[in-house]
């Protein structure tokens, strides 16, 4: 069952990055895109080397201890929607949104560690991925309106 979702989750992934790359500025989507999978990877690999949390079920566990559907695929997916839905938005919007994608990310890992087998807390809580996440993606959107603030002022 847990495969299961695990592909169910992949071909939504796609349909969503397909759906997200098909309205401009795309090089900022690809740019938001990688810049999340960058840091993902740089704190995915802290907190599963730690054993802060584990994921029993994962696609090639073989090479990975981490979820890379996770880290690489849906969580940037998700930060790149959270830039288009934030992006004409002053601080206190994009404040109020990225509240709101990380409640809503930190849900649904709330139900699928208590569900199934794709994630097994351990010194890790809820609130330590809200706030992970939330910094996460508040530091990416920031970073990039600090680059379209750089490109704009040399153009």
């Amino acid at each position: 069952m847990d495969q299961i979702h695990l592909w169910s989750l992949l071909v939504i992934g796609a349909i969503l990055l397909f759906f997200s790359l098909r309205t401009p500025p795309i090089k900022d989507k690809l740019c938001v895109f990688l810049l999340k999978t960058y840091f993902s990877t740089f704190f995915g690999v802290i907190v599963v080397e730690n054993k802060l949390l584990e994921y029993p079920v994962r696609f090639l566990e073989q090479y990975f201890e981490a979820s890379i559907l996770f880290e690489y695929f849906l969580y940037p997916i998700v930060c790149v929607y959270f830039y288009q839905t934030s992006y004409h938005s002053r601080l206190p919007g994009i404040i109020g949104q990225c509240l709101l994608y990380a409640a809503a990310l930190t849900g649904v890992e709330v139900l699928y560690e208590k569900y199934t087998n794709l994630i097994e807390y351990h010194r890790w809580t809820w609130m330590y991925s809200f706030i992970t996440i939330f910094v996460l993606s508040f530091s990416v959107r920031m970073l990039m309106k600090l680059i379209h603030k750089r490109e704009q002022s040399t153009s």
